[in-house]
């Protein structure tokens, strides 16, 4: 059976037992801030759950493409290694939202696995929790054994503990006992020595679990205390790709059609054959499932980046490159060349693939070949540091600074060094690692109290489309501490005025008044699971009052003004470009508006200019804003609006009208495009391959720019003795200036290396500490160098260099990595504290960071004081 057949046939069963079909969620989430993707079928449902929703239909199903690569559910480095873990995944699944329970859960699972896929039930094995008797103090589920008892013999119904079969979305929020369904594919001599039963859970590679059933009927708390749900839910998930595997009579998910035209393409394009040797097939495993991760995440609208979510998908991509620039001897962008096999073997079921094929493509090209570049240099340090090590052992230390600070992996430095002959300390480098880790989990910590409920049964009103003030009620509110804000309050009204961020526009900011006049401000609203949460610095005296609440009029007019701008962008870019312009992202604010588009050239001067006037010629025009709040989707799309992948829409949505710009939107926007005012373009650059960005100013940012640059220019004419041709003037002085730089940068950099043995010279030790404070008469690139030229050599190093240029000072302090862990030191601190001898400030990361002040006549003072640091 085909895996598209497979999953039709799943959706056509559910269909007949009433539930409505709905399609895959965007893998990437807008509104749920405990989450970065969405790692089970669940998690789009979460609302429902939740109570902050209510489905159009109580039974669903759907085939949910799914991410574990982040938080609790993380498989990225299983992948590969074994045959059935995967970083993207389908999450086939059925949902009863009070409706049904588990008898009919169980019963048509039965049905749907023993006789619509014909599976021998006697290789089926199926769990029921065991109960726990910690402070849950839970009951084995006897109702679900019971049930079971009806479609299978006793003795392969097998009791789970906690860990596997009581089932929590979270340290909060509902949760329940579980029922796992597992087959047991192994051969039959196999089977004769070992009974199935002992295999379960036990990570076989033939004894896998293919399908939860999770029987939501607690809610865990803050507390951690289990309270009963008002009313039980159904959340099943079964592995799709697992699924293939069974019916498909293979030993492995990747000899099922879902990835053998994939793994074809792998063999032609690096002429390497898989089944043959392990390091091979593992890399061609890796590969084959990584690319359909990234793929689908562009797809998503996330692309790879720095931080976040963008930055799990180019760590994802980039264990891809390095197999194969390992195990493949691709030392060549490949990866980019699968996609066209993917959207062949995938673009039916999930379409987005199709449409942004040549996006998803440019990107991944980019991507590897940018990697590849790190490759190299890390290749280049990796061979200084063998060639500079005093035994065939090199610390840890140095292999977590390729990682950290090169982006160098380090099961590709233990490879490249054992090939040498050398090791290295495994030990030192998984403690730097660990501590890097406690420092990201401390900052980005998050407490929270659980919900002080004042109301109940009150369904939250968004009115802030017509009005910016309302009488409103506190429904519920909780404390919430974390590392970056410290003690806020989350309160959630009756209903609201403030827009909660969405669709990239900031929340509203303002504030609550009681009737003695006490105020409370709201610095800002986001959704979380379909409801608007409200900050606030404090809680209101009169939890229970009625309150005015007003939003800040001043910001939201200017980010309407922003928001109705990109709208007014999006047409213009079309016009100008063509239509294979697509937004890829904006980010609306009170000052600015940046908006993320595809097209696969720089904007000429000209095609800037176009776009501009195009803006200001609909915002002279004065049109209208028209909006539809409560049309059905299809008509909207009918009528011409512009829907984007990666956003969630319901089956009414609100379309937003100005002349002919027409998209489904749920921000907020002027009246009137006369009231923007005016629109200007800022800046424009690339963002990613084939994704350009552009950022604009409109209204009092606008007035603000002109009253800037009018100044600027005047003063720029008078220090060119107001030169008749002021831009020729400046391109002369530009190029006499460019030259003379040229010929002291060559002299610096001479200088510098001439230095730098007699500087290692003056090393002393401090407390075991290499230390040394010294004015240079050196740029501040030529201090940069000395710094990281001495630090490479030397370990346990602590610098302290000042220069003084055109009658300013400037501090630069560079500490070794393990003296940054270990004795808590901070180049960034150091600069900032010394700083102020040289009226300045400064900063940067913690092994190296600079400051620049006025005040050239503090530098020995600061070289003095340094000394302290180490004391």
């Amino acid at each position: 059976m085909k895996s598209q057949d497979i999953r039709s046939k799943f959706l056509s069963f559910f269909e007949q037992k009433k539930h409505s079909i709905v399609p895959s969620a965007p893998m990437v989430l807008k509104d749920d801030p405990t989450l970065m993707f969405v790692n089970s079928g669940m998690a789009p449902f979460k609302e429902y759950f939740l109570g902050n929703a209510q489905p159009k239909n109580s039974r669903i199903a759907d085939s949910q493409k799914c991410l574990r690569v982040s938080g609790k559910h993380n498989d990225l480095e299983e992948v590969g290694y074994d045959t059935y873990h995967h970083t993207l995944f389908e999450m086939l699944g059925n949902w009863s939202f009070g409706d049904y329970f588990k008898k009919e859960a169980i019963a048509w699972a039965w049905e749907l696995l023993t006789e619509v896929y014909g599976i021998d039930k006697d290789i089926l094995y199926v769990t029921v929790f065991e109960g726990s008797d910690d402070a849950d103090n839970l009951k084995m589920d006897t109702e679900a054994y019971d049930i079971w008892k009806q479609y299978i013999s006793e003795d392969r119904i097998l009791k789970g503990n906690k860990k596997d079969n009581f089932w929590e979305m979270g340290e909060q929020g509902p949760c329940g006992p579980c029922s796992e369904i597992h087959v047991d594919i192994r051969s039959a001599e196999e089977k004769a020595k070992v009974d199935g039963k002992s295999l379960v859970n036990m990570d076989h590679p033939q004894v896998v679990e293919i399908w939860n059933l999770v029987f939501m009927q607690y809610n865990r708390k803050a507390n951690g205390s289990l309270e009963i749900l008002p009313n039980k839910h159904i959340d099943t998930g079964m592995g799709f790709e697992r699924l293939c595997m069974v019916l498909q009579g293979v030993q492995s998910n990747y000899d099922t059609d879902v990835f053998t035209p994939i793994i074809r393409e792998i063999e032609t394009i690096t002429d390497k054959d898989y089944g043959k040797e392990e390091k091979v097939d593992v890399a061609i495993r890796v590969i084959s499932d990584h690319v359909r991760a990234v793929a689908f995440s562009i797809a998503d609208g996330q692309l790879p980046s720095n931080t976040g979510a963008g930055y799990v998908i180019r760590r994802i991509l980039r264990r891809a490159v390095r197999y194969g620039f390992t195990f493949l001897d691709k030392k060549e962008p490949f990866i980019y060349r699968l996609v066209d096999v993917l959207v062949k073997k995938m673009g039916e079921a999930f379409p987005e693939l199709k449409v942004q094929r040549q996006l998803i493509e440019n990107v991944i090209k980019e991507e590897e070949a940018s990697f590849l570049r790190t490759l190299d240099q890390g290749l280049m340090l990796l061979d200084r540091i063998v060639e500079s090590a005093k035994t065939k052992e090199i610390s840890g230390a140095k292999v977590f600074e390729l990682k950290d600070t090169y982006g160098f992996p380090e099961d590709l430095t233990d490879l490249i060094l054992r090939e040498k002959g050398f090791t290295y300390n495994v030990e030192d480098f998984e403690k730097k690692l660990k501590e890097q880790q406690d420092r990201g989990k401390k900052a980005s910590e998050l407490k929270s109290d659980d919900w002080t409920v004042l109301i109940d049964d009150e369904e939250q009103e968004f009115i802030g489309y017509d009005t910016l003030e309302a009488q409103v009620k506190i429904v519920k509110y909780r404390k919430v501490v974390s590392k970056k804000d410290g003690e806020l309050y989350q309160l959630v009204f009756n209903l609201t005025p403030f827009y909660a961020e969405g669709g990239g526009q900031v929340g509203d900011k303002g504030y609550l008044e009681d009737a003695q006049g006490d105020v409370i401000y709201i610095v800002d609203t986001k959704k979380e699971n379909n409801v608007s949460i409200h900050f606030a610095k404090s809680l209101p005296k009169d939890v229970n009052a009625t309150f005015k609440a007003s939003v800040d009029a001043k910001q939201r007019y200017r980010t309407e003004c922003n928001h109705t701008a990109t709208h007014l962008l999006h047409q213009a870019l079309r016009e100008v470009l063509g239509d294979h312009v697509e937004q890829k992202g904006s980010a609306v604010h009170s000052k600015y508006l940046r908006f993320d588009f595809s097209h696969f050239s720089k904007l000429t001067v000209e095609e800037l200019r176009e776009v501009e006037n195009f803006v200001n010629r609909r915002i002279d025009g004065k049109l209208p804003l028209e909006e539809q709040r409560n049309i059905p989707m299809q008509k909207a799309l009918d009528e011409g609006a512009m829907a984007l992948f990666g956003e969630k829409y319901g089956d009414t949505v609100r379309a937003v009208r100005f002349g002919q710009s027409i998209e489904l939107c749920g921000g907020t926007h002027v009246k009137n495009t006369g009231d923007i005012w005016h629109f200007k373009i800022v800046s424009e650059g690339a963002v990613a391959s084939g994704i350009r960005r552009i950022e604009a100013i409109t209204s009092d940012a606008v007035k603000d720019f002109y009253a800037e640059n009018n100044k600027a220019f005047f003063e720029m004419k008078d220090l060119l003795n107001n030169a008749k041709e002021p831009v020729k003037a400046l391109q002369n002085l530009q190029a006499e200036n460019s030259e003379l730089k040229k010929q002291i940068e060559a002299l610096l950099k001479d200088k510098a290396k001439n230095i730098i043995n007699d500087l290692r010279n003056e090393l002393t030790e401090v407390n075991g500490i290499q230390f040394l404070a010294k004015k240079l008469d050196l740029d501040a690139a030529g201090i940069k160098d000395v710094c990281f030229n001495l630090g490479q050599n030397q370990s346990n190093i602590f610098l302290l260099f000042a220069t003084e240029q055109n009658g300013k000072a400037l501090l630069s302090c560079y500490i070794s990595k393990e003296l940054v862990a270990e004795r808590d030191l901070n180049a960034g601190t150091v600069v900032r504290e010394l700083g102020k001898h040289i009226q300045g400030g400064g900063g940067g990361q913690p092994f190296f960071a600079t400051a620049g002040g006025k005040n050239p006549d503090g530098i020995e003072t600061a070289l003095n004081e340094a000394k302290s640091y180490l004391a």
